[in-house]
């Protein structure tokens, strides 16, 4: 009965309206039917101004959009972006086994077809279009890139993508050989071991209270078959870096415990983009936004935003 002591939401009980509305923004959830499942879905849009392009957002592992990951979402909004954001498979409000990915494809899949359904509708069609992904849902961000048609994206955002797991983080090769041996019964399972990975994802004490008191977050075990297929991703996008040729913007604090900064920098390194970008930002942790110190916090927001600001002048108002 202790969820009743948590707050409904992380700014405490007050009206979700009243809440948006002080933030500039106007908040809407719906449940969207795609060919895999029934996800969760929310968007953020301005409440005033044009807005000047979509965003589509993916949280992290074992997170969802309607607690601290929000805050990102409602930044965009901000500053004229029309934000769309799903829980993932598994996650959240969304339909599937709590923090199952035993198919990262069908996962990304999923999402995607809602924020395709979103990009090709109006007023949304003609504008610039950006996947954002952050953690394990950069990961999902760049499945969905390879799985999109060319052009239907203007450009891509990274924040602390998983695609380099840090050694701590791996699973054992034997645990799985052996898991392996029963056929696929053993895939659901919540018994791999628990690498504590929200207390190496964020750095502000604060703030790690608040999104440990989120009440969707999955606190259980990692599944076999979840930490098998982010091994299997995280090689797949590795072998496939110079697939990408979308401009992109991928950042990473040098402390992440929890997805290698090599990551970012194999991707730079390896993309074929012409336009690519790299921070780095000394001494940050995993959670760039949410679970760093509301001034380093806003200094990669500020870079975020220096950049999208220009992708949209550079490559959409070219007339």
């Amino acid at each position: 009965m202790g969820t009743q002591e948590t707050p409904k939401n992380f700014w405490g009980d007050a009206p979700e309206e009243e809440y948006y509305a002080s933030q500039g923004v106007i908040n809407t959830k719906s449940y969207f039917d795609t060919p895999h499942a029934k996800i969760f879905t929310q968007s953020f849009l301005p409440l005033e101004g044009n807005v000047k392009g979509s965003v589509y957002m993916s949280h992290g592992y074992g997170s969802d959009t309607g607690w601290l990951f929000q805050k990102i979402c409602i930044n965009y909004a901000t500053w004229g972006y029309a934000v769309f954001a799903a829980d993932l498979l598994g996650h959240g409000r969304s339909d599937g086994l709590r923090c199952y990915l035993g198919d990262m494809e069908k996962v990304a899949a999923t999402s995607l077809h809602f924020f395709t359904h979103v990009r090709k509708s109006e007023p949304y069609k003609d504008l610039p279009a950006f996947l954002f992904g952050e953690s394990m849902g950069g990961a999902a961000t760049m499945l969905m890139y390879f799985q999109s048609e060319p052009d239907t994206w203007t450009g891509v955002i990274f924040s602390a993508p998983l695609f380099v797991m840090p050694e701590p983080m791996k699973p054992s090769k034997v645990r799985l050989f052996a898991y392996s041996l029963l056929f696929g019964m053993a895939d659901t399972w919540a018994s791999m071991p628990d690498n504590k990975m929200v207390g190496k994802a964020i750095r502000d004490p604060e703030k790690l209270k608040i999104i440990a008191s989120n009440p969707r977050r999955y606190t259980g075990k990692p599944r076999v078959g979840t930490m098998r297929e982010l091994v299997r991703v995280c090689q797949y996008i590795q072998d496939n870096f110079s697939r990408v040729r979308i401009p992109f913007l991928t950042v990473h604090g040098t402390a992440d415990g929890v997805t290698c900064p090599s990551s970012s920098q194999l991707l730079y390194e390896k993309a074929s983009s012409e336009d690519k970008t790299l921070k780095l930002y000394e001494g940050m942790y995993h959670s760039l936004i949410q679970g760093e110190p509301e001034e380093d916090a806003k200094r990669v927001l500020g870079d975020m935003r220096a950049w999208i600001d220009a992708r949209v002048e550079r490559y959409c108002n070219k007339k």
